[in-house]
């Protein structure tokens, strides 16, 4: 088959573009052919992908959106595929893959009445229906349980287009044989001795993150135990307004902000704490990066992926309403607890030798090369 896939920016670092690159390969790998649709396209190209740089702009997303739409809809017409799957809500789609949560959900519980009268919100609500409206033929790749329900309230979707995934891990991102010397190895890199504690956090978009959050714990946590205590953040997003609340703080120097990379496992065996206080997050794919690492994780509730850090039991999953003093001791409190940490990262490498976190690109393909 000929296969196109939409997606509105990729860049090697972010979830939903990993997500996309492994599904596509698994997809060519069972003999497909790859078509790419994309105005941004960060990186290596893999060998056998047409690669569409999309010439689309405008000053507002949704502009170059609804132009790239009308491009691609074009192009296809003159080069027709057997199968579309968009990355990123759009019409016209056999496929999507709900990376995304419900835009219509947000705009009613968490906007301001006034932001349905802005062209912002009809392009994205009508881009959303597109996909989720009964008469709409797209087959439906969900990766988190929590939105589904959310969809069918809204759009009275089919139950049967939706398509439940399992995770995705990438087997890279298991502790290797060889752990211990990698995790030596990084901490002497960044000057980590034996009593020295490191958090990470890593994902873009820094805000959704909850990166003020994380900072804001930093900062409560006891003089000699913050003392001892560095936070790395990794990712794609502007780093300026962090920068100035880790000072306004007084905990600049115990913190480094970094761009996205391509070696997010050393940081995982080199750490000793993620943490991931994010405001909302569809799964979390980077909770289950450090389960499988061995390293003990710190999140909220909200992130679709957190119901597997409690089932691992490997760290502490904060129940919702978010309290940021509630974030602070458990913070302390896991920092402070070497024999608890010790169990939990034992209690996620046993998890990930048994669980099915792995297969989500398959079962997508799957899906996609069976559609009708």
């Amino acid at each position: 088959m000929q296969l196109a896939f939409i997606l509105y920016k990729y860049f090697p670092f972010g979830g939903l573009q990993r997500d996309f690159m492994r599904i596509a390969l698994e997809c060519q790998a069972r003999g497909h052919s790859i078509r790419v649709y994309t105005p941004i396209w960060e990186g290596e190209v893999p060998q056998g992908f047409e690669v569409i740089k999309v010439p689309v702009k405008a000053l507002f997303n949704h502009h170059r959106n609804e132009k790239l739409t009308a491009w691609v809809a074009a192009d296809l017409a003159a080069r027709p595929v057997d199968r579309v799957v968009g990355f990123n809500k759009m019409p016209g789609l056999d496929v999507y893959y709900a990376a995304d949560g419900c835009y219509e959900e947000k705009a009613q519980t968490l906007r301001n009445p006034l932001y349905k009268w802005f062209g912002r919100y009809k392009h994205f609500a009508d881009y959303e229906r597109a996909v989720f409206a009964p008469e709409s033929k797209t087959e439906i790749l969900m990766i988190s349980e929590v939105q589904q329900p959310l969809f069918i309230k809204h759009y009275h979707t089919p139950q049967a287009r939706f398509h439940l995934l399992p995770p995705g891990i990438a087997q890279d991102r298991r502790a290797p044989a060889n752990a211990s010397e990698i995790r030596a190895e990084f901490r002497r890199e960044f000057n980590l001795g034996d009593d020295d504690l490191l958090l990470v956090q890593i994902g873009s978009g820094f805000k959704t993150k909850g990166l003020d959050r994380s900072l804001k714990a930093l900062a409560a946590l006891p003089p000699e135990l913050q003392q001892r205590t560095r936070l790395i953040a990794i990712g794609q997003d502007d780093p300026r307004v962090f920068n100035l609340q880790a000072k306004a703080l007084g905990v600049a120097s115990r913190v480094d902000i970094l761009k996205g990379r391509s070696d997010i496992p050393r940081f995982l065996l080199g750490a000793d704490l993620l943490i991931h206080p994010a405001y909302n997050e569809n799964t979390g794919t980077v909770l289950l990066e450090a389960l499988v690492s061995g390293l003990p994780v710190l999140v909220t509730d909200v992130c679709g992926y957190a119901h597997y850090i409690a089932e691992a039991d490997a760290g502490r999953v904060l129940a919702s309403p978010f309290v940021q003093e509630q974030l602070d001791r458990l913070l302390s409190d896991m920092l402070n607890d070497t024999a608890e940490r010790s169990r939990w990262s034992a209690n996620g490498l046993a998890y990930a030798e048994q669980a099915d976190l792995y297969s989500m690109p398959q079962h997508a393909a799957d899906i996609i090369l069976a559609s009708d």
